[in-house]
């Protein structure tokens, strides 16, 4: 391989490939924040002719329609023009969204420019935590997916403290200001896609087998030569022929057959990510402020002060995530998010002197938990636990089902502030507490393990029969495959009996083995 020009490799390659990455999902949080101050303004409330519940919820929630339908179409796209690029092309409708909100005449134009934007955030959203997830080393994938997360809520609490600084024009630049702010991003996103290299295990996939490795080896340090770089090609290009020689289809019907539990355990991720009550709180946080006794400017800066702590939680995982695995950091987020959100309803139902001050305090508990880790997690759960052959189908199914359900939370939360009050968070607490029953009982733990090994996790019936049949064809296979590959698929986990509870929590508690990577000794 012919030498190159002098560029970024290894460490400082994958942390900035992370880092553009980011501002996709920054817009995302960026969207999510900069309506929930906007809505309250005054020049905002005065142009559109003082709007009603229903209408707020619809400016609001109705990006949630345009982020759904790409996010299903995402796993098409995303294999067929690769990760990158989706991710340019979905900068770019966000921006020409941004624009049409931010010159909007009215409110019909106003919805438009939110379902376009709607329509960018949907592919970001989607292809983003595949791209990260297929370029990081399982070592440290979880606290890169993390930092990613960061990012969506860094994107979320900037666009409140602009909303609070904007909120001092007296005109009506005190709301188009902080949506043309969202066309600059789009474009610096844009204009980054172009610069980053592709996904290897896209490349590889589609047989672009030079340009994978040539990624590998960057990621690796630069050297074409590398033993762990070779090794990792030659282990995803074993996977790539296995699926092709197994003759499985790449169809979303083929998927649900054979990965259902998967698709399933990716939906149900974020589902409950919506269900727990995060957007209750970052499309209205102002208004809950408001309901709590905090009033106008007031509610936006409680809305800030929340927005930076929410922000400082998402550190933890960063470290966490990788040493105490993602079951217990689901658990133990949701045993405070339920707390925190019944307390918040205690306090509006008895409406003392205290309520203000209490009700911001609850606030800020359930964004601290909820950005250690229904925030995080949902979003690299999903690519982790979906094979490369449908992996962006499996993730495109899953992120609808995020946008499907923060559509439901965005339309209906104003209506039902109005008509149940306090009820509302104690709601959102019982939700909390049925995704602890889920993870408990359901989710494997995916700590360490690599993408291409993810089978063994499992355990499916399916593959141990598909893998039975295979056996009259593993002659044929034996000298293109390597024997770190094939023991891979085969691996017979170890027995879990005997484990104690903060074991099992750690870890999974389905009646299945955990998985163990290989060892030195194995190779």
């Amino acid at each position: 391989m012919p030498p190159r020009p002098k560029r970024l490799v290894g460490q400082p390659l994958l942390y900035a490939i992370s880092v553009f990455a980011s501002l996709g999902v920054f817009l995302f949080g960026y969207d999510q924040g900069v309506m929930s101050g906007v809505i309250t303004g005054p020049y905002f409330r005065k142009y559109f002719h003082e709007p009603g519940p229903m209408e707020v919820g619809t400016m609001v929630a109705v990006l949630e329609v345009g982020a759904f339908i790409t996010s299903v179409a995402a796993g098409r796209i995303g294999d067929s023009i690769g990760r990158r690029g989706t991710l340019f092309s979905g900068a770019v409708i966000f921006a020409l969204g941004g624009a049409i909100q931010t010159f909007t005449p009215g409110f019909s134009v106003m919805v438009l420019g939110r379902i376009i934007s709607g329509l960018g955030v949907g592919l970001l959203s989607t292809i983003v935590p595949i791209y990260q997830s297929e370029i990081s080393p399982p070592n440290h994938r979880g606290a890169l997916a993390c930092m990613e997360f960061t990012g969506n809520v860094f994107g979320y609490a900037s666009s409140v403290w602009i909303d609070y600084f904007c909120s001092f024009i007296e005109s009506d630049f005190s709301w188009r200001t902080p949506l043309f702010i969202q066309c600059v991003i789009g474009a610096i996103l844009a204009a980054g896609s172009l610069v980053m290299p592709e996904s290897p295990r896209w490349l590889i996939d589609v047989d672009r087998d030079e340009e994978g490795m040539r990624v590998i080896a960057d990621l690796h340090g630069g050297d074409p030569e590398d033993l762990l770089a070779k090794a990792e090609f030659q282990e995803i290009k074993d996977r790539v022929i296995f699926e092709r020689e197994s003759g499985e289809a790449r169809t979303y019907i083929s998927m649900w057959k054979r990965y259902k539990r998967r698709v399933l355990l990716a939906m149900s991720s974020q589902a409950f990510a919506q269900l727990n009550g995060i957007n209750v709180i970052s499309y209205y946080a102002p208004r809950v402020f408001e309901e709590a006794g905090w009033i106008g400017r007031d509610a936006i800066l409680m809305t800030g002060i929340n927005a930076i702590i929410y922000v400082l939680s998402t550190v933890p995982p960063w470290v966490l995530v990788d040493r105490w695995g993602r079951r217990f950091i689901l658990l133990s987020g949701a045993v405070v998010m339920a707390l925190s959100l019944g307390l918040t309803g205690w306090w509006m139902y008895i409406d003392v002197p205290e309520t203000p001050r209490a009700v911001v305090i609850c606030v800020i508990i359930f964004n601290a938990a909820f950005g250690y880790s229904w925030g995080p997690i949902p979003w690299l759960y999903p690519p982790e636990i979906m094979p490369l052959a449908v992996r962006a189908k499996g993730v495109s199914i899953s992120t609808a089902t995020n946008w499907l359900f923060n559509f439901i939370v965005g339309e209906m939360t104003p209506e039902l502030q109005v008509l149940i009050g306090w009820r509302l968070y104690p709601m959102h607490g019982f939700f909390c507490v049925c995704s602890f029953i889920l993870v408990y009982f359901l989710y494997p733990e995916t700590k360490g393990v690599p993408l291409e090994e993810m089978d063994a996790v499992f355990g499916e019936e399916e593959l141990e029969e598909r893998l039975e049949d295979e056996e009259s064809e593993r002659a044929s296979l034996m000298s293109r495959r390597s024997s770190r590959s094939r023991r891979s698929h085969t691996r017979v986990p170890s027995s879990s009996a005997g484990r104690g509870l903060v074991s099992r929590l750690m870890s999974r508690n389905n009646g299945r083995a955990s998985y163990e990577p290989i060892g030195d000794s194995d190779e």
